[in-house]
């Protein structure tokens, strides 16, 4: 891949316009990640799991009314960090942003949740879930430079033998074009080449951003074999949930496209991906802030490099997962 280059921060943010927060609790393993834009952005998604959980997805088809959103969120918490959104838009409201409807304004912030709550965290929270505070803190918080690891929605993911966490990344096209990624890894499968440290994502590696291992010299004859996480696998109790950006200029038929590619990067990164217990989905955006209107091969390189850049960010966020007490499985850098 040496014809691409990763931007100056190698996050999603460097697209500009964009800022990420997280929020989150230790003892309760589980947090927030909020990503803001500084206007309105054509949005779409693509669902290709078979246990998600969203909250105003549906209004980001092609046909639907609205043209732009405020914000996305990606959360811990299963259903419950839904409530994550709620914080977000009285943040975005104090802000006076949202839709313009009949004298009023409604922020319109997508989320997707993962499922973890059986990661050895204190889920004894009372009454209401903390997740609504976790979104405000987010995005009160959100910035261009922000953590990877096991920080706001990747503060509990894990997968297959190891934590997961929360990754991103970037890729600069030689036409100008930006492409971005942001995505929590709590997958029902591996991000590993069988039972060797490497990467499955190794081929798209940038430098050595998830510690430049490449491919093992003789491939595991293991490679093929699905490993998960559970031995019985739970419904709903896994997910990979992610953005893409970018800086192009597409309309929301066009970010639906953008979405597809950004799955492509899931089975490259993870494998198996997309079970019935997953519920993987990938958002995207399109800011159109660099004026360049991609056609024919450069809507080709583009979905290629939204493909590649997903795999570097879930390779990322695993690479960069921390340990903490209680963990029920190790982190990558102790293998």
């Amino acid at each position: 891949m040496a014809h691409w280059k990763s931007g100056p921060r190698n996050l999603i943010t460097d697209i500009p316009g964009l800022t990420v927060g997280h929020a989150g609790d230790e003892r309760l393993k589980s947090g927030t990640t909020v990503l803001l834009l500084d206007r309105p952005a054509a949005a779409a998604v693509e669902i290709l799991g078979g246990a998600p959980g969203t909250r105003e997805t549906e209004l980001l088809a092609p046909d639907k009314l609205v043209t732009g959103i405020d914000a996305l969120v990606l959360s811990g918490g299963s259903a419950f960090g839904l409530d994550a959104a709620g914080g977000v838009q009285s943040f975005l409201r104090r802000a006076g942003r949202g839709f313009a409807v009949a004298g009023q304004r409604v922020p319109l912030v997508p989320t997707a949740i993962l499922f973890d709550l059986a990661n050895g965290g204190d889920k004894d929270w009372g009454l209401h879930s903390p997740y609504r505070e976790f979104g405000f803190a987010a995005a009160e918080g959100a910035a261009e430079r922000f953590a990877i690891g096991s920080v706001g929605a990747g503060l509990g993911a894990t997968t297959a033998g190891l934590k997961g966490g929360l990754g991103s990344a970037s890729t600069v096209l030689a036409n100008g074009i930006t492409v971005g990624a942001l995505v929590a890894v709590n997958a029902l499968g591996s991000a590993l080449a069988g039972t060797s440290r490497h990467f499955r994502a190794a081929p798209f590696e940038i430098g050595q951003e998830f510690g430049g291992l490449g491919w093992p010299s003789v491939l595991p004859q293991d490679m093929d074999v699905p490993r998960t996480k559970f031995a019985r696998p739970v419904v709903g109790a896994a997910t990979t949930i992610a953005i893409l950006a970018t800086d192009a200029c597409l309309d929301k038929g066009g970010a639906k496209r953008l979405a597809v590619a950004g799955h492509d990067g899931f089975t490259q990164a993870l494998w198996p991906s997309h079970t019935d217990y997953d519920g993987d989905l990938v958002f995207a955006l399109a800011t159109g802030g660099s004026g360049v209107s991609p056609d024919g091969v450069d809507r080709i390189e583009l979905a290629a490099a939204a493909t590649a850049t997903m795999a570097r960010a879930i390779a990322r966020g695993v690479f960069a997962a921390t340990s903490a007490p209680d963990d029920t499985v190790p982190v990558w850098s102790a293998l």
